[in-house]
């Protein structure tokens, strides 16, 4: 497995730990390669985006020509993990013009809605699709405040979504590579498809 991390900014060695760990979870080996120039998306079997500064992500990913990389990766069905700013700058809306969003998955955010720094908070979620809570960690986390009918919510803080499904993206407000938990990677990257009856 070739795992691309979108390196312009952000949590890029954590993730890319993450990545191996559930891979070798797995048996399986994950190639993490850095991705701070356009061509080498197309190569990759995976995606992360991660959290980081959402206006310098989304600026420097267009400005480098990864966006519409990134597009044909999802319209390849092939999977995106998307965390905190990575989720933001892969929405339909951010409710902020300086934030170019991808419009990969329907959902509106409203970025540091949980607070700015002082207010990151841990918490241990329910997680749709794990059978033990997920001890997640909020930093200046964004809130996902409407969702598309085609967006399955798998997992929420106070009845708000904090992670959420559509297609082959999967978009955390929360930095699960902040743990030694991989399982939301895993999640993202390993689930088996639902068999359809």
């Amino acid at each position: 497995m070739k795992a691309g991390v979108i390196a312009v900014q952000g949590d890029v060695s954590e993730h890319a730990d993450a990545i191996r760990r559930a891979a070798a979870a797995h048996d399986e080996e994950a190639e993490v390669v850095e991705i701070r120039d356009s061509g080498i998306v197309p190569e990759c079997d995976v995606l992360l985006m991660p959290g980081g500064e959402s206006t310098t992500i989304s600026r420097l990913i267009h400005r480098e020509g990864i966006a519409p990389e990134i597009r044909d990766h999802v319209e390849a069905g092939k999977p995106v993990l998307a965390t905190c700013a990575g989720l933001i700058v892969l929405s339909t809306d951010a409710k902020d013009d300086r934030v170019d969003t991808l419009g990969l998955i329907d959902v509106t955010v409203d970025r540091n809605a949980f607070g700015r720094q002082k207010e990151s908070f841990e918490a241990p979620l329910d997680v749709e699709g794990l059978e033990e809570p997920f001890h997640a960690v909020f930093i200046r986390a964004p809130l996902i405040d409407e969702v598309g009918d085609d967006v399955d919510v798998l997992a929420t803080v106070e009845d708000r979504p904090v992670l959420v499904e559509q297609g082959p993206v999967l978009g955390s407000s929360f930095h699960p590579e902040l743990t030694d938990d991989s399982r939301i990677h895993d999640l993202a990257f390993f689930a088996e498809p639902e068999v359809e009856a």
